[in-house]
Parts: structure tokens; C-alpha cells; sequence
């Protein structure tokens, strides 16, 4: 099955978008049970009240109260069932701004750890509810001025909530769980590149460190992920240059070399392929 054209892609129409759902939503939520989609967009979600079932990348978590779940790009969602008094809060930044945005560099360090572990149980009611405070703070805000929330303000936000979710998960660790021979080399091969990317782009290298061919590997790949291997060593490559061209004051020379490209005009020319303007000129946006 080709995953990429069999479900269907949803994405926000806007930049950013922040709302509640209450029990009189959960009728209009059921019509979209049992069907999956991919997400293109990035979505954060804050359960107070009540309980769904939901798979994230075919695997099924319940979501119980005082839980906060992540939601990257990408990401396969479909929900089974909703019960209970609901009572959830969500926010979302679309594709076309996430791929726009700075990735803080602690950000991309858990990334792989909230593949794994999507929903984070908070601990105590405090911070849970002090999270719904923020939300609705959100919520408010832009419904009143959301015309006057430019780029920039959105941007800071989004920094925000990337290093409160960092904050979250400093003390997790990854879950020890038996999965399919297919879905783990693919989990292991996204382990290999967060932790390789920066000296190996090579797929070859990545197949032959987990064991098998590059075109098992590709395939592989593919199927699970609907994406293919170059694309996910590229994603990481130039998610790590844009934070460190916008979050840091290393030269452009010292980031090509931080990210093992032979010279510097092969990285202006590599990240140009792939963001459409060059190094320099997105540092300077």
C-alpha cells in the first residue's frame, strides 16, 4: 500500500489555530472515527476532562485526563472512541509555518523520543491546569486580535511552546515495547539519522549498519513511512541549519562545516535545493 496516496492529508487553512472541545463536539468528532488521515500540520493537545482512543502511526494510546500529546508533521491520526465529560484544548501551527519556523536545537534533540512517546501524563493537577490557564489565555487572545499576530509573534510562540515541550520530557525515556520486524528497522533507522545526520547522508551507510540492503531498506521505509529514506536525512539536515542560522551567531562557513559538507558553496546550494532561498538570505528574513 502506498500510504501517501491511500490517506488522505489534512492540514490548517491558517498559520495557527487554537480552540476547545467541549462535550457538544463529540458527535462531530465521531463522524471522523475510524477513519485515518496523516497530518501535515503540528498539533498539541491538553485533555482535562474525559478519555479517547486514538492511534498515533498505527500504534493506539488511550489519552486520559491531565495528558499533553504531540502530534509532529506526519504523523498517521485516527480516532477510535471519545467518552466521558470531554473537556480538551489544542493548538496547531500548519505545514507551510512549521517548515517556515525555527526549530529550537533542543527541539530536534527529543524528536525522536516524542515519535516513541507522543503523550506525556502530567503529574500533578497544578501543572495541568496552569497549562489550561495558558490555553485559554491563547484562545482569547486570538480571537481578539489574531488579524495583528504577525509572523514574528507567532514565532516566539512557537519557540515557547518547543522548549516547554523539551522541559517535559527531560526525564522520559524511551518505552521498551515488541513491535513488527518492518516498523522497528524503520524506528531504527530514524534513531540512526537523528543521532548520524550531521556526518552521514548516505543511505547506503544507514542500510548497511542496520543490516540489509539499501533497496530493503528504501522499501521498507516507504511503506511505514510513506516518505522515502533521502527525505527523512534531508528533513533533519536542514531542520538543523535553520535553527542554527536563525538561533545562533555562527558563521555560515562554521554551520556547513557543524553539518559535514565539504565547502560552503555545497551548502548554500544543497539548502537551497530544498528551502528555496539560500542560507544568507533566510538568516536574514
Amino acid at each position: 500500500m502506498d500510504i501517501e496516496k491511500d490517506i488522505p492529508k489534512i492540514d490548517l487553512p491558517q498559520d495557527f489555530a487554537i480552540g476547545k472541545l467541549s462535550q457538544s463536539d463529540i458527535g462531530l468528532l465521531n463522524l471522523y472515527a475510524n477513519y485515518p488521515c496523516r497530518l501535515k500540520a503540528e498539533i498539541f493537545v491538553l485533555c482535562i476532562r474525559g478519555e479517547f482512543e486514538a492511534s498515533i502511526n498505527m500504534t493506539r494510546h488511550i489519552v486520559k485526563p491531565l495528558s499533553f500529546v504531540t502530534i509532529l508533521p506526519g504523523t498517521i491520526f485516527q480516532i477510535h472512541r471519545i467518552e466521558g465529560n470531554v473537556e480538551i484544548y489544542f493548538m496547531g501551527f500548519s505545514s507551510d509555518f512549521v517548515s517556515r519556523s525555527n526549530i529550537v536545537k533542543p527541539f530536534l534533540d527529543i524528536l525522536y523520543l516524542i515519535r516513541e512517546l507522543p503523550i506525556v501524563q502530567l503529574e500533578n493537577e497544578t501543572g495541568a491546569f496552569l497549562l489550561k490557564d495558558y490555553f485559554s489565555l491563547l484562545e482569547r487572545t486570538y480571537s481578539f486580535c489574531s488579524p495583528r499576530l504577525g509572523t514574528n509573534v507567532l514565532n516566539h510562540l512557537h519557540t515557547g511552546i518547543l522548549l516547554g515541550i523539551n522541559a517535559m520530557y527531560k526525564d522520559k525515556t524511551q518505552p521498551k515495547t515488541t513491535t513488527p520486524k518492518a516498523e522497528q528497522i524503520s524506528k531504527d533507522f530514524e534513531r540512526l539519522v537523528m543521532q548520524n545526520y550531521t556526518t552521514q547522508r548516505s543511505v547506503a551507510w544507514y542500510a548497511k549498519k542496520l543490516g540489509i540492503t539499501q533497496a530493503h531498506l528504501s522499501t521498507i521505509i516507504k511503506q511505514t513511512t510513506g516518505r522515502t529514506c533521502v527525505d527523512i536525512i534531508t528533513s533533519m539536515v536542514i531542520m538543523d541549519a535553520k535553527a542554527q542560522l536563525k538561533s545562533t551567531t555562527l558563521s555560515i562557513h562554521d554551520i556547513a562545516y557543524s553539518l559535514n559538507f565539504t565547502n560552503m558553496s555545497f551548502f548554500g546550494k544543497y539548502f537551497k535545493r530544498h528551502v528555496g532561498i539560500g542560507p544568507l538570505e533566510y538568516r536574514n528574513s
